[in-house]
């Protein structure tokens, strides 16, 4: 848990995938600019093209853990 706090560009492309995955909007990124929101939005897109590719929650979530 401590290594997640401590990466936060990493946790911010994580949460960017879950926010894809479930389908919100790309204009809900919690950040501002910089890294972090660069980040959120790659995370964003990448977990998109994932579903129009036609990977299923379940595919999605394994990629998600084994990034």
């Amino acid at each position: 848990m401590k290594r997640q706090k401590r990466n936060q560009i990493e946790r911010a492309f994580c949460k960017g995938y879950k926010s894809g995955v479930n389908g919100r909007s790309r204009n809900l990124c919690p950040h501002g600019s910089g890294a972090s929101r660069l980040e959120w939005m790659n995370g964003w897109r990448e977990a998109r093209e994932d579903q129009w590719a036609g990977f299923n929650r379940a595919a999605q979530a394994q990629k998600l853990c084994n990034m």
